[in-house]
């Protein structure tokens, strides 16, 4: 992963935006020496925590109805 100064990739944004499409390799953009942003290209591969349970679970009996009975809410106090 390349790194850069604020100033030089202010001075080269659209060069280095470009050279980010095309190598498919992130830019850290660094202020004082300090990482603040990251360049990425588009289409890399997401999280793997998005759909991570998709499909992994089932609905089973009634969701809609209480948990217990009415008359054992007022035991609960």
């Amino acid at each position: 992963m390349k790194t850069m100064a604020a100033g030089t990739f202010k001075t080269n944004c659209l060069a280095v935006m470009d050279e980010v499409q095309a190598r498919k390799e992130s830019v850290v953009i660094t202020k004082h020496g300090r990482p603040v942003a990251k360049l990425v290209p588009v289409g890399e591969a997401r999280d793997s925590i998005y759909g991570f349970f998709q499909g992994k679970g089932a609905v089973l009996g009634d969701i809609v109805a209480p948990a217990m009975p009415l008359e054992e809410w007022g035991r609960l106090k």
